[in-house]
Formats: structure tokens, sequence, C-alpha cells
């Protein structure tokens, strides 16, 4: 893009006459800046990149936006906005609509992440696709994503995150997506909403805006996205494992962390489908992918194969084998119900000589995670594990006691403050032919639990 182009598509004025100068990419970091890129100036609670724009300038920024032009140095093209978060959104808007592509948004409470993988994975037997990296599903991240669609693939798939009331509409409005998938509720931000059905109130953002030609693909076994979906302006999709939907499981079988097989009835027909992705949520998660790659005309037997090639999202329930160990990396997040469902795999387990789990804190639970925690270190215990290591502060103490109240053993139920402890700990309680369960929320950083048994152990 031009620097005019972009300055008419986000509402500013181009400061400089090189109104023709191209720009290759966008960036807001200066460490990862490319040159070629325009950076943008964005102002935040603990940094202003407006600081940063001569040093942008001195590594090749093509142009930058900015909201002061008097920090621009001479003889690089600007374009002065009122606020550069507006302008970034705004420009992602009009990318998004010149683009020509159709969008995909995911959003839920969990699987989000490998809902959009699997999705983009699908949809590519037949479209050249984008996806978001990573986890930019914010106010920031998701349009920076969203101006990849000047490349011009056929389908954009991205993943909208919030954690409070209007943050999801608001990228709803940026996105403007023909395909909106809602995986599930769960007990995520109780911190920011109290109650799951609040919860599920700001995840229904995601039907705002619908016209009748756009399509909603919900989860049939959550009650909660099911009454909201009653009244989506559009098409509804259902995907389902327990109760009746157009996209179905039967016949499931778990493989354990070697993943699941069911028979997948759709109305396109029925398949036998095999995925190394693990666990009942998991399974959900493809049938998600299914339901979009269906409605985009992808075959079901395109879809049968490419699931067979699926792989955890890294961080994300990821299975790693070394040294005779076999840990599954599930360490990027967590809450109650993905930490159950994460037991339930272990807990199926019977190929290995003991099964371990470093359980790190669940954050943003607000005043239920004490009860919450507790009833959750039950779970863990009814996983059969030989030993628990439970991480972070007064929480993860209490789901410890939990897992003793639950009928574990207080030697084999250890706590420690810091993930850095559960590692010296955990380096010295595994074994070769060991099942390690690595989860916590990412605040507590139990990855780096997964990095030091790595290191120690490979």
């Amino acid at each position: 893009m031009t620097v005019g182009e972009i300055a008419r598509a986000a509402g500013g004025a181009v400061i400089g006459a090189q109104r023709d100068a191209m720009v290759s990419g966008f960036s807001i970091d200066t460490r990862t800046l490319q040159p070629g890129d325009l950076f943008l100036a964005i102002r935040g609670e603990r940094f202003d990149g407006h600081v940063f724009v001569a040093e942008a300038a001195r590594k090749g920024a093509a142009a930058v936006m900015v909201i002061d032009a008097s920090v621009v140095p001479p003889g690089i093209p600007a374009v002065a906005v009122d606020d550069t978060v507006t302008g970034l959104q705004t420009l992602a808007r009009e990318v998004r609509r010149s683009s020509g592509a159709k969008v995909v948004a995911v959003t839920g409470s969990a699987g989000k992440s490998t809902t959009k993988e699997v999705t983009a994975e699908f949809l590519a037997a037949r479209y050249r696709v984008f996806r978001n990296k990573g986890n930019l599903n914010n106010h920031i991240g998701l349009p920076l994503s969203l101006l990849e669609l000047r490349h011009k693939p056929d389908v954009g798939v991205v993943e909208l995150g919030m954690n409070h009331y209007g943050e999801i509409s608001a990228l709803v409005k940026i996105a403007e997506p023909d395909v909106r998938v809602w995986t599930n509720v769960g007990p995520a931000h109780l911190e920011f909403f109290g109650t799951e059905d609040a919860v599920a109130e700001a995840k229904a953002e995601i039907m705002e805006g619908a016209r009748p030609q756009d399509l909603l693909v919900a989860n049939a076994d959550d009650d909660r996205v099911m009454r909201h979906a009653a009244r989506f302006s559009g098409r509804v999709t259902t995907f389902g494992l327990d109760r009746p939907a157009d996209i179905r499981a039967t016949q499931i079988h778990s493989l354990g962390v070697e993943g699941m097989r069911a028979q997948v009835q759709t109305p396109a027909g029925s398949a036998a489908l095999i995925t190394p992705l693990p666990g009942m949520a998991n399974l959900s998660n493809v049938l998600a992918g299914t339901a979009v790659a269906l409605a985009f005309d992808v075959p079901l037997s395109s879809v049968v194969e490419r699931a067979a090639g699926l792989r955890p999202v890294a961080r994300r329930g990821e299975v790693i084998r070394v040294g005779g160990l076999t840990i599954v990396d599930d360490s990027y997040n967590s809450n109650p119900k993905a930490l159950q469902r994460a037991l339930e795999v272990v807990a199926k387990e019977s190929r290995f000589t003991r099964r371990l789990a470093v359980i790190g804190e669940m954050l943003e639970l607000g005043e239920a995670s004490g009860a919450l925690h507790r009833a959750s270190g039950r779970l863990a215990a009814a996983s059969g594990l030989a030993a628990l290591v439970a991480v972070g502060s007064e929480p993860a103490r209490q789901f410890r006691d939990g897992a003793i109240e639950g009928g574990m053993s207080p030697q084999n139920a250890h706590y420690v403050p810091t993930s850095q402890e559960a590692a010296d700990l955990v380096a010295t309680l595994v074994q070769p032919g060991d099942l390690v369960l690595v989860k916590g929320s990412r605040g507590i950083r139990t990855d780096l639990v997964v990095d030091r048994l790595r290191a120690e152990i490979g």
C-alpha cells in the first residue's frame, strides 16, 4: 500500500510530500520492525510509541502513523491521525472490505486458537487461507492481523478474545465476519463478570451486526451458547458430541494422548474420523472446524484426510516425548472446564508407568477462585495421579488441599509458589515411563516446567 492509500483508509492526513511511498508491512514494535514497514506509534498504559518513532526511522521504516507529528524525523513520510489505535482499526476494516476475502471469526471461553487452526487447515484443502498468528485477538492484534488480507486470500480465519463487555462487539465491527464460530462458555474471566451467564452475554456479542446470509456455528452441547444462538439473525449450524446437532460425533473412542476416533455425522454424509488431537474438547473443536469447512463446500473426505494430520498448537495440549518421558504441554492457559477436560485425558491413560500433573493457578476467577480450585483439586485426585504439584498463590494451595480431600496422599500432593520451584521439584520426581500433564494460566508460567524437563531429560 502507498502512504496516501493508508491515510485515506485510516481517515488521516499525509505529512510530507511522499504520498506514493510504498509500505510493505506494519509494526507497532521497533524490536521486530522490518525495513519497509509502517510504524504505528501506539499510546498505551505503560509505553508511548511516539518515543520510538526516531528509532523506527533508523531501522528503515517506510513511514509512520502518529498523533503528534512533531516527533517525526525529516525525510520520512507520516500519516497523522487523531488516535493511532482508531486509525489502525479503521485501516484494518477498510482493508478487510476491499480484500474480497470471506472472514471466519472464532470466540469462546476455551479452544479458540485450536479451533482457528483446525478451521484454517480444513479450508486450506480448497482455498488460499490466512490465519492470525498466535493469540493476536484483541483491539490491536486483530486489526494488525486483518491488514494481511491486503494480500487477497480467499478466506481469513481469526480469533476474537475478550475479558470485558463491549470488546467482542468492537472486534466484530472491525472484522465484519461472514461466519462466526462460538465454541463454548466456561468459568473464565469471572473476576470481571461474576457469573458464567454474564460471560455468555459478553461472548454473545459475536452475533452482532449479522446479515441474513451470515452463518453462526454454535455448540449444541452448551446451553448458554444455544440460548443466545436462538436469536441470531442469520443462519445457524450446530455441532456437538452429546446432543443432536448438524455436525455430530458418535461412536467416540479416546486414544489417550494419541488422539480421538469417532464417526462423524453430517448433512454431507457420514465418515470415520481419526485425529491426533487428544480429548473430548479437541474433538468438539474439530467438529466446529468441520462445520465451517462444509459450509464452504470442502468435501467431507478432505476434512477427514486433514483431520488425521492435525497437530496441537504449541503449549495447548502439545505432546512431547523426551528421555522416556511423555509430557502433555498445556501450559498456555487454563480455566476450570479446560482443566477438567485435560484431566479426563490423563485419567483414561493406562499405558504409562505413572501419571503426574503440574497444575498452575487459574487466574481471573474472582471471588469463586478458592472454591473452583478446591473442586478442581478433587477432580485431580480422582484422575489417578501418582503425584501432583500445585503452583501459584493461595488458590493453588487450595487446589492441593482439594486433592488431599479427594483422597490423594499428602506426601504426593505438593504445593510451591513459583514455576521455577515447581521445575526444580518435578525434575526430582519424574522417571522414565511417566506421563506428565503441565497446565496453568499464562501468568503462572508453567511453561518453565516443560522447558526445564526438556533441557534436563532430553
